[in-house]
């Protein structure tokens, strides 16, 4: 499985921040002039140079990306990170990756608020509060979300992972269990290695 990441219009050092944020065995410098925004099991959509809402471009990007690493999109399970108006690029390519033959395990949106986030793969909401959290599930609830509690700035969430706190919401279904209170990292650590990606996290 392969993790592709969707920044938003931001700066590229926010991105950075948001990778060092989580527990990676090791994290990409973004930032060195040689950085080729891939490696084996880690891509990152250089939304610097392209619209990050773009899925011609993302899409373009992905088949580059597969083509270099000689990955099979149809064996190769792909996972979703986006952030804000690189959510809107991600759902879309997810929709047109599957339908060039690729495989999408998930989509995680992190304030991707207005974007219908409808597909045949899970999506998982994450959100800088409880308003966006709440109103983002009318155009597509997914499935296990994540809202900050506190509050925080819309940026924060993508900056700083590791500090937000917040509450993890299991989707719905019988056995329901109530909310649990942890962080953005965290939540997204576990996502990722229920999708297959245990290896690029320090155990």
């Amino acid at each position: 499985m392969s993790i592709l990441i969707c920044p938003g219009v931001h700066n590229l050092e926010l991105t950075q921040s948001f990778l060092q944020g989580l527990p990676l065995r090791s994290t990409p410098n973004l930032l060195a002039a040689d950085h080729t925004n891939q490696s084996e099991n880690l891509f990152i959509f250089p939304a610097q140079c392209y619209p990050a809402y773009s899925v011609f471009h993302i899409v373009h990007f992905l088949q580059e990306t597969f083509r270099q690493h000689q990955l099979s999109s149809a064996q190769t399970g792909l996972v979703f990170l986006s952030f804000s108006a690189g959510v809107a690029g991600a759902m879309g390519a997810a929709w047109a990756w599957q339908q060039l033959g690729g495989q999408v395990k998930a989509l995680i949106a992190l304030d991707g608020w207005g974007v219908p986030l409808y597909g045949d793969f899970p999506i998982h909401r994450v959100s800088h509060d409880y308003f966006t959290h709440w109103s983002s599930a009318l155009w597509g609830a997914g499935a296990d979300s994540f809202y900050a509690e506190p509050a925080i700035d819309h940026l924060e969430l993508w900056r700083s992972p590791q500090t937000v706190q917040g509450w993890w919401v299991p989707v719905a279904n019988p056995t329901q269990q109530s909310p649990t209170a942890t962080t953005a990292a965290i939540f997204l650590t576990v996502l990722l290695q229920r999708y297959g990606e245990s290896g690029l996290f320090v155990s």
